[in-house]
């Protein structure tokens, strides 16, 4: 578990959400939990999300302070990477 504040998203605004596929994992994650962790990218102590767009937009509407993430230790020419 992660706090949903911590995670950078550095192209968050660049791609837009399904308002539609957002709510319905809001419902799911209120009646099940959420089902299948985001991947992020440790690099120098700080994490980096790159996918699970929506399940983290669904977590920030519903108020929740932390995601369940698989992080992935890497370097800053990795993270460099992401961002192209």
């Amino acid at each position: 578990m992660i706090p949903v504040g911590s995670i950078r998203r550095p192209l968050q605004g660049a791609r837009s959400n399904d308002p539609e596929k957002v709510a319905a994992l809001m419902r799911s994650i209120q009646e099940i939990g959420l089902q299948e962790p985001i991947d992020v990218l440790e690099v120098e102590g700080q994490i980096w999300g790159f996918s699970g767009c929506h399940r983290y937009e669904a977590h920030v509407r519903l108020g929740r302070e932390e995601i369940l993430c698989r992080v992935r230790k890497a370097t800053p020419q990795v993270l460099k990477f992401h961002m192209m």
